[in-house]
């Protein structure tokens, strides 16, 4: 993986999910220390999933977000393009209708959901503003996205202790349980190099999304983006 410029190779992002999927979601539980659990809470709160309502889940990896949606009532895809993610996922959670799907050229129509959401995927896309402009197609007039990300704390003491662990301590924590540690090095580059707030929301912006709102989790290590498909 390239981590200079963190020039997005799909085939090597795809091989570098794929190698860390039997782990996943163990790894993500220990370094976020069991935050991840209340990040997924609030996505589903944000997207207010109805009955019977459409939704998917971009990024879904094994299934641990789209479960939520399902035991509310909605019809979730999971949809990734890690291949490795996919089989580990589909012997969690049989359930699930997990689609094998690109983020900048979705398998499906326009207009198929009520709501689409992505969690700690959308800067893994090769082109992150494509990925939200298909978000945008397949969503319906009216319809919603919600997107979780690592972003940027907001008490700069806390920002620079957050940048520490996260180029220090969070490789090393990785090579402890992780089965492909040296991925986590690229992921931690790829945080520290991610829009914050106020730059995803304009992205968010230009892909064509309106009333984008955010709301910061943990002090703003994760931010969640919300905002509308015009009708």
């Amino acid at each position: 993986m390239s981590r200079a410029d963190l020039e997005k190779k799909p085939a090597e992002v795809q091989a570098m999910f794929d190698g860390v999927a039997e782990r996943y979601d163990l790894t993500n539980d220990v370094l976020s220390m069991g935050q991840d659990r209340r990040w997924r809470t609030a996505v589903l709160d944000a997207v207010d999933p109805r009955p019977d309502e459409r939704v998917l889940d971009l990024a879904a990896g094994t299934g641990t977000s789209s479960q939520p949606f399902r035991d509310a009532g909605a019809y979730v895809v999971p949809c990734d393009f890690s291949l490795g993610m996919l089989q580990v996922g589909k012997r969690a959670r049989p359930a699930l209708p997990f689609v094998a799907g690109d983020g900048t050229r979705l398998p499906f129509a326009d207009d198929s959901f009520d709501a689409v959401t992505i969690s700690f995927g959308l800067r893994n896309i090769v082109d992150p503003d494509a990925g939200l402009r298909e978000l945008l197609r397949v969503t319906r007039p009216g319809g919603r996205v919600v997107v979780c990300e690592f972003s940027s704390p907001t008490w700069a003491p806390f920002r620079t202790v957050y940048l520490e662990y996260l180029m220090k301590a969070l490789p090393a924590i990785a090579r402890a349980v992780a089965t492909n540690p040296d991925a986590y090095v690229y992921l931690a580059e790829s945080i520290r190099a991610w829009p914050d707030q106020a730059g995803l929301a304009a992205r968010l912006q230009r892909a064509g999304w309106g009333e984008c709102e955010w709301r910061n989790l943990s002090g703003g290590i994760v931010a969640l983006h919300r905002a509308t498909k015009p009708s």
